[in-house]
């Protein structure tokens, strides 16, 4: 799908939404007043936005641990996604979750999941039911290197290639499996190869280029939406943060995290490439960064002032009520 000028302002939009919503977080919290942990998605951004690109409401995607990124490029609001990470009784969650779980079902956004992969079934019972509908919607069923290493993903890539389900593997690639290295903790000789080895296809791309991305993750999207059934596609997309906020990275070469900053921003890539070839200009790039910035500080001061959930409000959401 060929994007045109509002589309480039779209995206460009989601890229700096995540990239100074996750650097506002990662400063509050710094300062002590967000609780909980965070994951920040920091030098990711591309791919939840060369993904969700290409997603309605009525297409579904599941979410990792990192998963603020996703949130915003399907289109949460940013608003109320501060307020659940300070757990504040207005949140998508109602402060029940806090980082690792928001959830916006009516967006499409099944939740983050605190439990590496656990995600993937729920989109895999996304794709079950748009098929046993007749739909066209599809499901983005977004994990890490580590989540590919799970039973349960073994499981729902098996599942979607039998029963030929619109289910996309998004396998962002981050070069580490909390601390531990892929080099180390990958057994086969890709993750696309052991995906292939399901019976499905996979293809690769650079997730620190939106446009590779969003040109991978296109074609993904339409073969399963014409009934092709399911397609990895593996984003190698480094991240710029520790496992957690406070994580010493005692694991990693200096060097490394000066480099990919350097080298591979995709926001910069963004940024120079759509300015190099003259399809948007730097005032409206600009124009976008101060309404970003407008955004995530209105965001932080209105979660702080925000009351907190209620006593009674500990056994709402708890079982579900037919």
């Amino acid at each position: 799908m060929p994007l045109g000028h509002d589309d480039l302002l779209r995206a460009y939009r989601i890229l700096k939404t995540i990239r100074e919503f996750e650097m506002r977080v990662s400063k509050e919290y710094e300062a002590g007043t967000i609780p909980g942990f965070t994951h920040l998605y920091l030098g990711q951004e591309a791919v939840a936005a060369g993904f969700c690109m290409h997603l309605t409401d009525d297409d579904s995607i599941s979410s990792t641990h990192r998963g603020h990124g996703h949130c915003i490029a399907k289109g949460c609001d940013v608003r109320r996604m501060m307020l659940e990470i300070y757990c504040k009784r207005d949140g998508t969650c109602h402060g029940k979750g806090g980082s690792m779980h928001i959830a916006e079902l009516w967006r499409g956004m099944l939740g983050a999941n605190g439990i590496v992969g656990a995600g993937v079934p729920l989109a895999l019972g996304a794709a079950l039911s748009a098929k046993t509908r007749g739909t066209d919607r599809v499901a983005v069923a977004f994990g890490g290197d580590g989540s590919t290493n799970q039973g349960g993903v073994f499981e729902s890539m098996n599942m979607a290639v039998v029963l030929k389900l619109p289910l996309i593997f998004a396998v962002e690639n981050n070069g580490y499996g909390e601390h531990t290295g892929i080099a180390y903790h990958l057994g086969a000789p890709s993750i696309a190869s052991r995906a292939a080895g399901f019976g499905m296809p996979a293809s690769e791309a650079d997730g620190a280029d939106f446009f590779a991305v969003y040109e991978a993750a296109g074609a993904a999207i339409a073969r399963a939406r014409a009934g092709g059934g399911p397609m990895t596609v593996v984003c190698d997309a480094p991240r710029w943060r520790g496992h957690f906020e406070g994580d010493a990275q005692a694991y990693r070469d200096p060097n490394e995290i000066r480099h990919i900053r350097e080298h591979r921003d995709c926001v910069k890539r963004f940024r120079e490439r759509v300015l190099g070839d003259g399809t948007l200009t730097a005032a409206e790039l600009d124009a976008i960064d101060a309404e970003v910035l407008r955004l995530i500080e209105e965001s932080v001061v209105a979660a702080k002032a925000a009351p907190q959930p209620r006593p009674e409000d500990l056994t709402s959401d708890v079982y579900v009520s037919y």
